[in-house]
């Protein structure tokens, strides 16, 4: 059978399934639509969790960006997994001591202020739209090369799914629907994984082929990563070891972009919220070790599709005629997402560094974008002819290594799933940000549980639609675009978030001042530098690293601005107190 049978095939029965779950976890009160109704077990809790935070831009864009980046592609790696072990060790179990449903819920009731819950709910819904750009545009690149429709019905057919079964269960039908994208989505990233390991090095796991020799070939007998140093360098690049040197990123990006990203990961509310639906604190420490160790088996196997992709890429293309160009350059060819350019009319490929052209197209799903670029533009002469998008290496991966179809199909539906899960747990974040935070905490107090879950369902309904606009327009390259949604996580939530449970003294004013200064001069330095034009003119830090800065001013200003004024109230401070001391093994006590 064709790659787009199986496609069919797999991604029918993954749909499928997704429905029945969310069909079988239907809720019908408030509870159990915010935070499956708080009794979730710890290991799906966890494998929940890593279906949530590894996104399209983990599955999709993470190891495209190792690959043409090498060792400094290692900052999402390094950000993404150190900023979850700060979840788990400094915020998850005391958040879900405390008992509530959302993070905006935490910040109006530790900062005694409904301003502070407001301003906490556009930090969320702003963070959440965001990140959800992202996924989306993950769903329609998978549809638009293996289900043989344009990006606009692919996005379509993606937000009828993801909004029956999140309008359906609620957290509790998204939680169980996750465990089930879980295992899909790393199914989908191993078996490519071990199949190319195994045809490149001969050893059957990646994390060690990654490290070993070439099995055969012209190159039979060298480290792989010896091997991709020499290639890369003969194309032009830096070394693909190298860090900080020539053409690498400069050590005080590398550095605000780390951190910047375990900040971000650390304040996302999707994640965080998830830590609400364990029945106790200790079931909180323990989900969190296993999503760990789920999300680590792929993080740890991504460096290694990073490594295989460019050594095949580079072989499979570089030199070759266009006539006899692989049947997975031309099948990608018609997405757009690579394209070449025959500069010297002697119809060989030729790969090295530098752009075929001015500029960079943006995506929208039209197929002649990227003609249409490079008929507009005159090409540089830097001698380099090929374009290649970087979200397509993973998907692509399985094709360029000549693997079966529905392998090739199996990776399409793994990153649905991941597009799918991650977009779900952010548009319940919205839902509930307006239907729980807004209405129901500021707006009408006595609305009844079922205005209450009549609205959630509809906000997602509302936040699916714009989604699918996002998908549809997107603003950019998907791990980027995720890249400026944790920076704005990282200088809007962190901090009060850190402050909120560990020191008693952090206010009101000083919340609301905090959130406004961090997120407002975050949000600026992006504006300026990616539609503006400005050059980044902090320390040369790049927009996906300021939130990093801006984590600092609102520490800052949070610090100073309550310092200044008066102290929170007894009875806030005494709540603080009892969510901050361990009583580990006990049930969650609601405050």
């Amino acid at each position: 059978m064709s790659i787009q049978t199986w496609t069919y095939i797999i991604v029918g029965i993954t749909f499928a399934l997704y429905l029945g779950i969310a069909w079988a976890s239907r809720v019908k009160d408030t509870k159990g639509f915010y935070v499956a109704g708080g009794g979730v077990p710890p290991i799906a809790n966890g494998l929940a969790t890593a279906a949530d935070w590894m996104s399209a831009a983990s599955f999709l864009s993470m190891a495209g960006l190792i690959s043409f980046m090498g060792y400094s592609g290692c900052i999402y790696l390094m950000g993404w997994t150190g900023g979850y072990v700060l979840l788990a060790l400094l915020l998850a179990p005391y958040l879900r001591k405390f008992g509530k449903f959302t993070v905006p819920d935490f910040v109006g009731d530790r900062y005694y202020s409904t301003a502070a819950r407001v301003v906490a709910l556009v930090c969320a819904i702003f963070v959440s739209f965001t990140y959800v750009a992202g996924q989306m545009r993950g769903v329609g690149i998978v549809f638009s090369r293996f289900l043989g429709v344009d990006v606009e019905t692919g996005v379509v057919i993606g937000m009828v799914i993801v909004f029956l079964y999140s309008g359906l269960g609620g957290m509790k039908g998204i939680t169980w629907t996750q465990v089930a994208q879980y295992c899909v989505l790393i199914l989908a990233f191993i078996i490519p994984a071990i199949a190319i390991s195994m045809k490149i090095t001969g050893s059957p796991v990646p994390q060690l082929g990654f490290g070993g020799t070439v099995a055969e070939g012209p190159h039979a007998g060298r480290f792989l990563l010896e091997t991709l140093d020499q290639i890369n360098t003969d194309l032009g690049f830096a070394a693909y070891t190298s860090a900080f040197g020539a053409g690498s990123k400069p050590m005080i990006d590398v550095l605000a972009m780390t951190l910047c990203l375990m900040a971000g990961t650390a304040g996302l509310p999707h994640v965080i919220i998830r830590f609400y639906t364990v029945p106790s604190v200790r079931g909180a420490r323990i989900s969190a070790f296993y999503a760990l160790l789920f999300i680590g088996i792929l993080y740890t196997t991504a460096p290694a599709i990073a490594g295989f992709a460019r050594y095949n890429f580079v072989d499979s293309l570089n030199g070759k005629p266009y006539a006899t160009v692989p049947s997975w350059f031309k099948n990608w060819e018609s997405t757009g997402l690579v394209a070449w350019v025959d500069k010297n009319g002697d119809g060989v490929m030729q790969y090295r560094a530098g752009a075929p052209f001015p500029g960079k197209p943006a995506f929208t799903g039209q197929k002649g974008d990227l003609g249409q670029m490079l008929v507009s533009n005159t090409p540089t002469d830097n001698g380099n002819e090929l374009y290649v998008d970087a979200d397509i290496i993973v998907l692509a991966n399985p094709e360029i290594a000549n693997l079966p179809p529905w392998v090739v199909a199996l990776v399409a539906a793994g990153g649905l799933a991941a597009a799918l899960s991650t977009a779900s747990g952010l548009l319940l974040v919205i839902a509930s940000s307006i239907s729980h935070d807004l209405y129901y905490r500021i707006i009408n107090r006595k609305a009844t549980e079922r205005q209450r879950l009549l609205l959630g369902r509809i906000m997602i309904g509302v936040a699916v639609i714009i989604a699918g606009l996002f998908g549809i327009y997107p603003p950019g390259f998907v791990a980027q675009v995720v890249a400026l949604a944790f920076g704005l996580a990282s200088s809007s939530f962190f901090p009060v978030l850190l402050l909120g449970i560990f020191w008693k003294k952090a206010n009101k004013p000083g919340a609301i001042s905090g959130m406004i200064a961090g997120m407002g001069f975050t949000l600026l330095y992006i504006v300026q530098t990616k539609f503006m034009g400005m050059a980044p003119w902090f320390l040369g830090v790049s927009p996906e690293g300021i939130g990093a800065v801006g984590m600092c001013v609102n520490l800052a200003v949070t610090v100073i601005v309550s310092l200044c004024t008066a102290p929170p109230p007894a009875a806030v401070q005494e709540m603080v107190e009892s969510v901050r001391i361990p009583r580990g093994a006990g049930a969650a006590v609601d405050h």
